[in-house]
């Protein structure tokens, strides 16, 4: 079968591998859409980072590079054990974490905090940028048969929105809240605050096309380079702040404006994958009293209630996420380097090995 499969920093090549072999604990699912992910285009420009190497392989799978990307992916069974649950046919959405079950933080559920924790698609074992993966049955979420599989893919990304509000701690009908960073994630936490009834929502980012299209998930979308975005959220909220800011840009000036732009007390959560160490600003810190969490992925919960929310129609125009779709082949340069070159035009760019389905 066609796979997707990364080598290198800008060295994704269409290979021909073998089909998987699925073990006793597993199915078959042929991939329908897959999402390219940040993290992913993090890997393509700058990797490897955490795909496994030779030198070091993956301590769960054991397997190194080339991989076979993709991990936000849904499909159909093709093939399931006799006495399984799942029978074929069925479109299911996979959750494509790895952990190892028998850590500390796995055996008491905190899952997405497995000291060995990997991702199908980034860790070996096959990935979602190729025709057929095999999964552990544990991990398909059937979907109902009215769903459209061509957007499905986006709640692996509104999953990782999802266990950011979590990771909060917090209740958000009376709050106002700055999201930094208008991508996919930042719009998927937009939305995700919006099914939540957030009292007001303010995103900042930088580029127009962006903003236009977070736009009707929030109440104002800014742009950093042309106002003082701390400024505008004290005039948004009567002088005193916002109550939380959420960090999907992962840039050291977006993360001081968020300091600045934080009331007493206020609550900052970082979601974004950093590619340089950052430095707290003591200023705000130290004299607001923030209080500065992060958020690591997403468990089994977050992503049975994201599921059922879209499944159910909570998240609105969900898919206006969607910016462009193209054929397995076309992965390399219509994939990665149109989001290299053009990313501000992107939100999500969704994949599929079956040409069929982009008629």
């Amino acid at each position: 079968m066609k796979a997707a499969q990364f080598h290198g920093a800008r060295d994704i090549r269409i290979s021909s591998v073998p089909v998987p072999t699925p073990k006793s604990n597993q199915v078959l699912v042929d991939i329908e859409w897959c999402g390219i992910c940040g993290s992913d285009l993090h890997e393509y420009l700058k990797g490897p980072l955490v795909i496994p190497t030779e030198e070091n392989p993956h301590k769960i799978t054991g397997e190194a590079l080339p991989v076979t990307l993709g991990h936000e992916f849904c499909g159909r069974i093709s093939w399931a054990p006799d006495g399984s649950e799942l029978k074929v046919g069925q479109p299911v959405m996979v959750d494509p974490r790895l952990y190892c079950t028998s850590c500390l933080q796995c055996e008491n559920t905190r899952t997405n905090m497995c000291q060995q924790w990997g991702f199908l698609g980034l860790s070996g074992t096959g990935g979602g940028l190729s025709e057929t993966v095999a999964v552990d049955a544990n991990a398909c979420h059937v979907l109902p048969e009215g769903v459209d599989l061509r957007f499905a893919a986006l709640i692996e990304p509104l999953t990782v929105a999802r266990h950011a509000l979590k990771s909060s701690g917090l209740k958000f009908e009376s709050l106002s809240v700055l999201v930094l960073g208008g991508g996919p994630v930042g719009v998927a936490v937009a939305m995700d605050l919006k099914v939540h009834g957030t009292h007001q929502i303010i995103v900042s980012e930088p580029s127009l096309n962006r903003r236009n299209q977070v736009a009707k998930y929030c109440d104002a979308a800014l742009d950093p380079m042309e106002a003082l975005i701390a400024d505008e959220c004290r005039k948004l909220t009567g002088g005193t702040g916002v109550d939380v800011v959420f960090d999907c840009a992962g840039v050291m000036p977006a993360l001081r404006t968020g300091f600045d732009a934080l009331r007493n007390q206020g609550t900052y959560v970082n979601v974004a994958g950093w590619g340089s160490p950052l430095t707290v600003p003591m200023e705000f810190f130290q004299l607001k009293e923030i209080v500065f969490r992060a958020s690591m992925s997403y468990d089994e919960e977050d992503f049975v209630e994201v599921v059922k929310d879209f499944t159910t129609g909570r998240f609105p125009a969900v898919e206006d996420m969607v910016t462009s779709r193209i054929k397995l082949e076309d992965v390399a340069q219509r994939g990665f380097e149109e989001l290299v070159q053009n990313k501000d035009y992107h939100i999500k760019i969704l994949v599929t090995p079956k040409p069929e389905l982009l008629t």
